[in-house]
């Protein structure tokens, strides 16, 4: 947990120490950031880390046991705001066709989390091999996906758009093809474009949910 060493709460240049204190963690966040997604997390020390944020190593104990937590930070982070994007997607598109529903959402999942790529190497590569701990953190994080998903196929089956049958072994595979596409654009230097990632997992998965 963060927050082991509190910062006292005297006031510096109008600003109150847990302003500071805010400012400092966000500094850390935008380097995590930077060097996971660039250097990578296993080349990037707690020094380096401290010196590209402007940071003391104790500023940075205040906020963070280890790389570790910060990288986790930085994966809830990415997942948070693929998984808002998704669901703000889908429910605009509501009252369209299972293709349109899919091309929003997946159009959604694929700008928030890889039109930067930083943000794809950390959400697909860097997350993997950790530790037990991150490791359950990531499988966590691929089961709400996984639910969320299944979640709209029933919707669809419902609706009479796609195949009534239980489709987690199929999620479970296009999650698998979702992440490697878009870990392959970023490793590429984006030289597919966006439109055709977006084109291609939602081809991709009207075909494994409308197939017998």
């Amino acid at each position: 947990m963060s927050g082991r060493n509190p910062a006292p709460r005297r006031s510096y240049a109008g600003r109150s120490a847990e302003e500071r204190r805010a400012e400092r963690r966000e500094r850390l966040l935008a380097a995590g950031l930077e060097l996971f997604g660039t250097r990578g997390y296993a080349a990037t020390s707690i020094e380096r880390l401290c010196a590209t944020a402007s940071v003391s190593t104790r500023n940075f104990y205040e906020e963070f046991s280890g790389r570790e937590e910060l990288l986790t930070t930085l994966h809830r982070t990415v997942n948070d705001r693929a998984a808002e994007a998704v669901s703000a997607a889908y429910a605009q598109a509501a009252g369209a066709d299972l293709a349109t529903r899919v091309e929003r959402a997946v159009r959604a999942f694929v700008t928030v989390t890889a039109s930067d790529p930083r943000w794809a190497r950390i959400a697909f590569v860097e997350v993997i091999g950790v530790s037990a701990g991150l490791e359950g953190h990531r499988l966590s994080w691929r089961g709400r996906w996984e639910d969320a998903m299944l979640a709209m196929i029933r919707e669809a089956a419902a609706r009479g758009e796609a195949v009534d049958r239980d489709h987690r072994l199929t999620m479970i595979a296009v999650i698998g093809a979702v992440n490697n596409l878009v870990h392959h654009w970023s490793a590429r230097d984006q030289d597919v474009p966006l439109d055709a990632i977006t084109a291609e997992l939602t081809h991709l998965i009207l075909a494994a949910v409308t197939t017998p």
